[in-house]
């Protein structure tokens, strides 16, 4: 249970209320339980993790190593809990004990959100993450959390200068930077470390259908529907369905399966999976998303279906060396966490393989751009912490 040195140095770091920030595969968990047997024990211990990580016992296996087992009469220390963010609320009662919140969902001012600032106030706590937040507004749940404002909108008072005239509130810029950035350097423990593997990234140019694209814009009309649209938001679902629902794409995958007989594939909607499911004419195909809930094949060849919002963190794979990203998504985290699934500590491959899928569509465009502030946002960060 030895600690690597960049481990070893985050948990001399760690301290209540804090965020362990640490890639994906660094380690995290295992500092959690370090921490906890070295600063918390013998308070009763909360892992709120995703669904999946729940349902693979990882936390189970990593608090066994210590002797914290799950009864009174089964632990060394206290009592272990581990259970996924939507159940978060039934734990909004519990007092004096330690929880530990892996992976950040604590985005906006949803049920999550209230539920884990009541736990906050009676009870102590750390946050694991890959990525903290892409924008300073997702990191105003753990400012509040640890006493920096009040509540949300004591945060935006002194910090949120919005676009005026605009239809719905959009950031304009932020005040007082200096402040946050002192604020965010003082919860974040980095946990950096030397990576043995070699990220490549390979853009993919796949087709769209223009005309149809053109028109459905021009016209706001749905041609899936075969109705005018309702508002900016179904145009933009259309514009997605026209661009990821091309069958160049399902070419570029079966052609990268000639190169990479096992395959992980991200992708975004139903649509798409409807078309991926194809594949299982000449490869063994499984699934994780809101409809299945498959392991990752035992063949020699295969293909993995993970839809990103459903599967793209709590687990990891190292008997493959080659991602698809099958279609783009606006959320860095879940870009950044999907890259993570592969490249593990453990990991046979030195050099792993992510082709991404893009078209030169308007809306590809946009999202790239989207996702390029938020790795921005994300890189900035970094610089300030070194400094």
């Amino acid at each position: 249970m030895d600690l690597y040195p960049h481990q070893a140095k985050a948990l001399d770091e760690l301290h209540n209320g804090c965020v362990l920030w640490g890639g994906v595969g660094s380690g995290k968990s295992r500092v959690a339980t370090h921490y906890y047997m070295r600063h918390e024990a013998p308070r009763d211990v909360y892992v709120i993790t995703t669904a999946k990580k729940r349902e693979s016992l990882d936390w189970n296996g990593e608090f066994a190593k210590h002797g914290v087992g799950r009864t009174k009469d089964g632990t060394v220390a206290g009592v272990l809990t581990v259970d996924s963010f939507n159940n978060l609320h039934k734990y909004e009662e519990v007092k004096d004990a330690f929880f530990i919140l892996d992976e950040q969902r604590l985005v906006g001012s949803g049920v999550w959100t209230k539920a884990f600032l009541k736990i906050a106030k009676a009870n102590h706590w750390i946050l694991l993450s890959a990525t903290p937040g892409d924008t300073w507004l997702d990191y105003i749940p753990i400012f509040v959390a640890n006493g920096f404002y009040k509540n949300r909108s004591d945060f935006k008072r002194e910090h949120v200068l919005y676009q005026p005239y605009s239809k719905f509130p959009k950031v304009d810029r932020y005040l007082g930077v200096s402040k946050l950035i002192r604020l965010r350097n003082s919860i974040l423990v980095e946990m950096p470390y030397e990576r043995h593997t070699t990220r490549e990234v390979h853009y993919v140019d796949v087709e769209f259908d223009c005309e149809l694209f053109k028109d459905s814009v021009r016209r706001r009309w749905n041609p899936f529907t075969m109705a005018p649209m309702k508002d900016i938001g179904e145009m933009y679902r259309v514009m997605r369905r026209i661009t990821n629902q091309d069958p160049t794409r399902l070419e570029a995958v079966r052609t990268l399966m000639v190169s990479h007989p096992r395959l992980i594939v991200f992708y975004n909607f139903d649509y798409e999976l409807e078309r991926l499911r194809e594949l299982s004419d000449t490869v063994t195909v499984s699934e994780w998303n809101g409809h299945r809930h498959e392991n990752i094949p035992a063949t020699k060849r295969w293909v993995y279906l993970v839809q990103y919002a459903a599967g793209s963190e709590g687990w990891n794979c190292i008997t493959t060396d080659a991602m698809v990203l099958y279609s783009l998504t606006y959320s860095y985290k879940q870009w950044h966490q999907a890259f993570g699934r592969i490249d593990r500590m453990n990991t046979p491959y030195e050099i792993l393989h992510y082709y991404v899928l893009k078209s030169v569509s308007r809306i590809d465009k946009e999202i790239m751009q989207s996702m390029r502030s938020k790795r921005n946002f994300n890189e900035k960060r970094q610089k300030w912490q070194q400094n």
